[in-house]
């Protein structure tokens, strides 16, 4: 195949993943780089504690934040091309690398199916997370590795993939002392004439974009490392078992590949001095889960830069298969790997999650366009989990918004509870707390929760009425599934009991996203004040509606 034709067909596959990855995954994805780079550029929006502890390099939210500074220029900065725009750039750049793993396997076609049809690479390869950007970077630089021959291309792709994330560097490690055996080069020559000078010119310049955009002179890699690694702040956000990696990470975003890597492992030991670079992959590989197992939060997108090097080794295998097998077996094979991959990625891209993308045009519409009586704009309260939808990006008005944040115990605080903890823990008493009652249009004009948390606020929410309801996850049927105590048995008797925690998660979360409207003055919703009236001894309901200060924040 033409090699332009062969990046046709796989930008083509990459910007249609843009169109039909329409579903919610991980707040990174927009809190770590969207929302970073539109209060870059418009002045408004938020930053977590990550940027204000430093830990987070600008390199990546300032190339979306030029996206953004040209669209404000030419006066096209909608909502629409804020959230398009840069991920039809990732899309591209995730294109190239794909591009590139064809050429590194040597352009066989295994491997042009195998880059092609993984439904983990499809549902994250347009996402604008750190992850995509550092396993696109990856493959490029595996690309330009000196397997047979001499370089120092990879050497910088490698470096920028390193100082954007720090734990990339476990991958590059082993590679590197590789590169030093097997290099007819002088050693010395090599390491301080392409090794330091790259690392010092791709750091220096990180060190001095992020030490002007943060204010201080920061080196974010090292902040990275020391509250993510010393201090373990990760675990904050969940922890898993020293073997999750093996057992359910990597072979959960390998999917149905797990079975064609699992031969190449096979092969590969086999024939290890035969396919010297599918061993070298395989130990780094090993080296790269060993250490990523020591620490306690884990995820599966912090395995997404081994897909590259797990699917060349299937690649390798497959293709030394296809010599002997037959047509019948190879179409067979083809087809099962095909639909093991499809039915996850059409699912998980187009159903499971799809409640914070779908309701954030239906905010942006709310905030550009509501008024209450007294002429004030949206006034909006997220009381979901923290970081359950995107935010300014992608509503792109400056209003105001609150949510509830979720800080880790960064002071080491005894029974430390953030807020949304202590939200959950008695919804009403906090909403007592900390929203104003009187006067009722100092209240939030709109409130957004998920479905498991409207009755549990019912006698707060008798002055709104429902304007919206988006379908989100089925969880419900899931928990009940018999299969949970048997998967639990399974995978070991020390881990958390899976439909208890699938269960706390629906007591957060739900089926729906619930959108509230503040009733004005002269309207009535009598289903709201029916159901409270049918309460045991219900407050005094405040009737002022006279102009106030709005202390809602």
């Amino acid at each position: 195949m033409k090699l332009l034709y062969v990046f046709a067909l796989i930008l083509a596959v990459r910007i249609a993943s843009v169109f039909v990855v329409k579903t919610y995954y991980v707040p990174d994805e927009y809190w770590q780089s969207l929302e970073v780079a539109h209060k870059l550029t418009f002045g408004y929006g938020y930053l977590t504690w990550e940027w204000v502890q430093g830990i987070r390099s600008y390199v990546y939210p300032l190339i979306i934040a030029a996206i953004y500074k040209l669209l404000a220029l030419l006066q096209l900065d909608s909502a629409q091309l804020l959230v398009l725009l840069p991920r039809l750039l990732q899309a591209t750049l995730t294109a190239y690398s794909d591009y590139r793993f064809y050429v590194w396997t040597g352009k066989r076609k295994w491997a042009l199916f195998l880059i092609l049809v993984p439904w983990f690479w499809f549902y994250t390869g347009s996402r604008t997370l750190a992850n995509t950007l550092e396993a696109s970077l990856t493959t490029i630089a595996l690309s330009y590795f000196p397997w047979f021959g001499e370089g120092s291309a990879y050497l910088w792709p490698a470096a920028i993939c390193c100082f954007l994330r720090p734990t990339a560097a476990v991958i590059w490690v082993p590679l590197v002392l590789y590169h030093l055996r097997k290099t007819k080069l002088s050693s010395l020559d090599l390491i301080l004439k392409r090794f330091v000078l790259i690392g010092a010119l791709v750091a220096g310049i990180g060190v001095a974009i992020d030490t002007y955009w943060h204010g201080q002179l920061i080196v974010t890699p090292w902040e990275f490392l020391k509250y993510n690694i010393l201090h373990n702040i990760g675990s904050f956000y969940g922890s898993h078992p020293w073997y999750w990696y093996f057992t359910v990470g990597l072979p959960t975003v390998l999917g149905i590949n797990t079975l064609p890597f699992i031969y190449g492992i096979v092969e590969t030991v086999r024939k290890g001095n035969r396919q010297p670079v599918s061993k070298q992959l395989l130990i780094s590989i090993l080296i790269t889960l060993t250490v990523l197992s020591t620490v306690e939060h884990k995820e599966f997108r912090f395995v997404s830069s081994l897909l590259p090097l797990c699917l060349f080794v299937s690649a390798e295998a497959l293709s030394r298969w296809s010599y002997h097998a037959s047509r019948l077996q190879l179409w067979t094979a083809a087809l099962i790997i095909l639909l093991g991959n499809v039915v996850p990625a059409w699912y998980l891209s187009t159903i499971h999650q799809k409640g914070p993308i779908e309701l954030m045009p239906k905010l942006q519409e709310i905030a550009k366009d509501y008024r209450d009586e007294r002429e004030q704009r949206a006034n909006i309260l997220f009381l979901m989990p923290c970081h359950s939808t995107p935010y300014y990006s992608h509503i792109h008005e400056n209003v105001t918004m609150r949510f509830l944040t979720c800080e880790p115990n960064l002071e080491q605080r005894e029974n430390f509870k953030d807020e949304a903890d202590r939200f959950f823990d008695a919804p009403m008493h906090w909403l007592r707390s900390h929203i104003p009652v009187h006067p009722i249009t100092a209240q939030p004009s709109h409130v957004v929760l998920f479905d498991s948390l409207d009755k549990k606020i019912s006698e707060y929410l008798i002055n709104y009425k429902l304007l919206h309801s988006i379908e989100h996850a089925e969880v419900k049927k899931l928990v009940e599934s018999p299969l949970l105590h048997d998967l639990s048995t399974a995978l070991g008797t020390q881990l958390p009991n899976v439909a208890s925690l699938l269960q706390h998660v629906q007591s957060r979360t739900g089926k729906s996203i619930l959108v509230y409207q503040r009733l004005k003055q002269g309207e009535e919703n009598a289903f709201n004040r029916q159901e409270y009236e049918d309460q045991a001894d219900p407050p005094e309901l405040p009737t002022e509606t006279q102009s106030s200060e709005n202390l809602f924040n």
